[in-house]
């Protein structure tokens, strides 16, 4: 970029004759362009316009930079436009100055230049707002790292640098860059609007090829960090070579050339992300012609998005698909014909030997070589010119309004830089239809454009495919793609799967097919392999660990059933419900010896069973516990009160009615449950590993799961209430603590199996839905018939008529 940067400067030398500016000018503006060439644009509230030119080597030592050109042209036509405008700044002429700073190389010395008094002299001061430099604002460089190095000068003086295509983040930081405004956006919009081109084709699986400058390595970092937060992979990233100054490749960047275009051929994946200046792309595409690399899409970063040379490579349409990532495609009305008027009137220069002789009137091919490009510049619209042309009306707009000027003229006084910045920081005018205005870190909000390259003379050469909105950060308005492939089908490129795993394998160099469901594919591989179905299985240690705590409370509830059924008529098996035992005791059976059907490959039965009579038979013992406890409060405090109502609760066995009652309902609400959803058994992919298959229930099941517990919760919740309602009655009636064990190990298992089984989709979920299935069973059953069997067993006096009855009299008698 180095010498195409110095051949700008040649080439204009071509449009004006050196004229040197009077010692008497008020105030400078200086610009760098893409073109290579650092502008510096003054002011002479005097009338006077000057153009000033610092010598640069000859542009027939060098190649054109077309696109460089271009830019310039559009700096001479804004400060033409403004000069010859009556309303804006008056009385007051625009000029320029142009400087090379050959890419990177040639920064500090025309900072220095431009900070400087009229006398070449640069003071040494604590303060600066009184110095007035010989010039008040800089327009450019075009790349980061040189806008940077520029501003750590400029911003001791707070002097004004506008650039028009630098994106790092890092101009953002106004502690550091205090003085730097954009007109272009930030680098963290243009990798959104890349990151969500790929999300919208699906691509996964890229490649990253960087420059070797810090413009390759930021880009291609920050791209890293968005493409984390998208599942998009790198299969691998190369740096480029940079070429040398008098562009000769030496043999060690043609062998890395080679080696690379040899790794793009050998891989798989095929969206080849570039972020490189268009200096170090000419050799790189020439080695891509050379060893035939086809069927990639390219996605080109701003800085050659739409570089024109690189269009004329026409053999690169044969290569793949080409997209980049661009400002905004703008018209300036009179800009064309302000171009091509210029290059029509050039005459022949004659040679000149003298020392006063200058580039612009010895560079005869400059614009020649502009002119074979005037169609494509034409066609591909202002893009960044329109950045160039902005960045001069904002200076422009700035003095106007700090020159307090009027429609007729403007105050003539010294303008020191910092109130100049102040003003651009402030200014807000529309231009061409579109408002200008900067943020708090500087930029103006301007919208992105992806562009496809097109080789097709009678379209333009940059087609508009998607547009980015920045206040939006989203990608819109997305248009049909004419991919170079095979019957213009979207190319997947490479490994389709964001990992191992995902749903999609290469089916050829230009397709992607999916995988059947119950089917996952190898990172790189083109064939799909069987997922392994994943359920509870027998031989499983937490299968064996569960079966054998079902199997425990199996038999210990066949042992209360057995030992309830000897001492039927016994008043410690009365007081605990009598015929009302066997039925808790019975759903509790039903349910041990349902447990089975969690283990194995879910069926429609095994379904029905879990999500049904699981729930149905713990509804039928909770039920049973609150009309329990229910039924001890009223016979001890509410006979008597009420004795009527307690005469018709016995007479129509309220208890039965009332659990029969609370089954239908909860009956219907599994119903409605089961017909709103399906007992289908289903497969889901595992999230952790793609290589398995979750077999279980239907899923959505959870969602039904805490409607199905709610009412079994607010049974736990009056039978709790009742019973420490009646914790005062006799001991052998004040059942108060044994449900409250129970009710409240079924009440925090059931909240907590519901909140798992919410944030957690996998094979656990099964295993501990058993789990907190069979504790509760255990709860239930060992927590309330537990200590009456071991009564029974251990302390037969107690479990007489005789000892009841006194418990009762003592009862009645501390009541008294």
């Amino acid at each position: 970029m180095g010498p195409q940067a110095r051949a700008v400067c040649s080439v204009l030398f071509l449009l004006q004759v050196l004229a040197e500016p009077p010692e008497n000018s008020d105030f400078y503006l200086a610009g760098d362009y893409l073109l290579g060439g650092l502008f510096t644009l003054h002011a002479n509230v005097k009338g006077t316009v000057n153009l000033r030119y610092l010598k640069v080597p000859k542009c027939k030592e060098y190649e054109m930079k077309v696109l460089g050109y271009n830019l310039m042209q559009a700096m001479r036509f804004a400060v033409e436009e403004i000069n010859n405008h009556r309303s804006l700044l008056p009385g007051v002429l625009l000029g320029y100055e142009i400087v090379d700073i050959c890419y990177v190389f040639n920064n500090v010395h025309p900072v220095l230049y431009f900070l400087a008094g009229e006398d070449y002299l640069l003071p040494i001061e604590d303060d600066y707002s009184s110095y007035a430099p010989r010039v008040v604002a800089v327009i450019g460089p075009d790349n980061s790292e040189s806008t940077m190095t520029v501003a750590h000068f400029l911003s001791l003086f707070l002097l004004p640098q506008i650039t028009y295509s630098a994106i790092s983040d890092d101009l953002r930081d106004k502690l550091s860059f205090p003085a730097v405004l954009r007109t272009v956006l930030g680098a963290h919009h243009h990798m959104e609007a890349m990151v969500q081109l790929m999300v919208h084709f699906r691509w996964n699986w890229i490649i990253v090829l960087v420059s070797s400058d810090d413009y390759g390595r930021d880009n291609s970092q920050l791209l890293s960090k968005h493409l984390a937060s998208h599942d998009i992979c790198i299969a691998f990233q190369e740096v480029l070579p940079m070429p040398q100054p008098n562009q000769t490749v030496t043999p060690y960047e043609r062998q890395r050339l080679v080696v690379i275009v040899q790794k793009l051929k050998q891989s798989t994946a095929r969206v080849v992300v570039v972020f490189s200046p268009d200096l170090a792309l000419h050799n790189f595409f020439l080695e891509v012609l050379n060893q035939n690399f086809t069927g990639a899409v390219w996605i080109a970063s701003e800085s050659w998005a739409v570089d024109p040379v690189l269009h004329n490579l026409t053999e690169l349409r044969h290569t793949g698909t080409f997209l980049g990532v661009t400002t905004q495609r703008m018209t300036i009305p009179g800009f064309n014909e302000f171009r091509l008027r210029r290059a029509q009137a050039r005459q022949p220069a004659p040679n000149r030997t003298s020392k006063g002789a200058t580039c612009n009137q010895e560079c005869d091919t400059c614009l020649d070589t502009t002119s074979s490009f005037k169609t494509i510049l034409t066609l591909s619209g202002d893009r960044t010119s329109y950045g160039v042309y902005s960045a001069v009306y904002t200076v422009a707009h700035a003095l106007h309004s700090l020159l307090g000027c009027n429609q007729t003229k403007c105050r003539k006084e010294v303008v020191y830089p910092w109130q100049l910045l102040q003003e651009i920081k402030k200014v807000n005018f529309t231009l061409l239809g579109h408002q200008i205005f900067f943020d708090q870190q500087g930029d103006l909000p301007v919208c992105l454009e992806i562009v496809q390259r097109q080789w097709d003379p009678s379209q333009s050469p940059f087609q508009t495919v998607a547009s980015y909105h920045p206040m939006l950060q989203k990608l819109r308005d997305i248009r049909e793609v004419s991919w170079h492939t095979p019957n213009n089908t979207v190319c997947c490129l490479g490994d389709c799967g964001l990992a191992d795993g995902v749903l999609w394998a290469l089916a050829d160099e230009f397709d992607c097919q999916p995988c059947p469901s119950n089917e996952w594919s190898h990172r790189n591989d083109t064939s799909c392999f069987k997922r392994r179905l994943v359920f509870l299985e027998w031989q499983e240690a937490p299968t064996i660990i569960v079966i054998t705590l079902a199997a425990l409370g199996f038999l210990s509830t066949l042992a209360i059933v057995v030992i309830f059924g000897m001492h039927f008529q016994t008043p410690m098996v009365r007081s605990a419900g009598g015929p009302m035992c066997f039925l808790m005791l019975t759903p509790l059976l039903v349910a041990y010896m349902m447990v089975p059907v969690y283990i194995g490959p879910p069926t429609v039965f095994s379904c029905l069973c879990r999500q049904a009579f699981f729930t149905i038979c713990f509804t039928i013992c909770i039920s049973c516990f609150t009309v329990r406890s229910f039924q001890i409060v009223c016979i001890f405090k509410m006979a008597s009160r009420l004795p009527r109502a307690y005469a018709y609760w016995v007479r129509y066995h309220g208890p039965y009615v009332f659990v029969a009652f609370v089954t239908a309902l909860k009956g219907v609400i599994v119903a409605g449950n089961m017909l709103g959803m399906t007992t289908e058994p289903s497969t889901h992919a595992d999230l952790d590993d793609p290589k398995i298959m979750i077999v279980s229930c239907n899923p959505n099941y959870r969602k039904a799961l805490l409607l199905n517990t709610s009412l079994d919760l607010l049974l736990c919740v009056a039978g709790f209430s009742f019973a420490y309602t009646g914790r005062e009655l006799p001991t052998n009636y004040n059942e108060a603590k044994f449900i409250t064990f129970c009710m409240t190990f079924y009440f925090t298992s059931s909240i907590s199996l519901c909140t798992f089984m919410s944030v957690y989709d996998g094979v656990l979920v099964t295993i501990l839905d058993l789990l907190v299935t069979v504790l509760n069973l255990l709860g239930i059953g060992l927590g309330y018939f537990g200590p009456k069997c071991y009564m029974i067993l251990s302390y037969p006096e107690r479990n007489t008529q005789a000892y009841f009855n006194s418990m009762i009299q003592g009862f009645t008698m501390g009541r008294d």
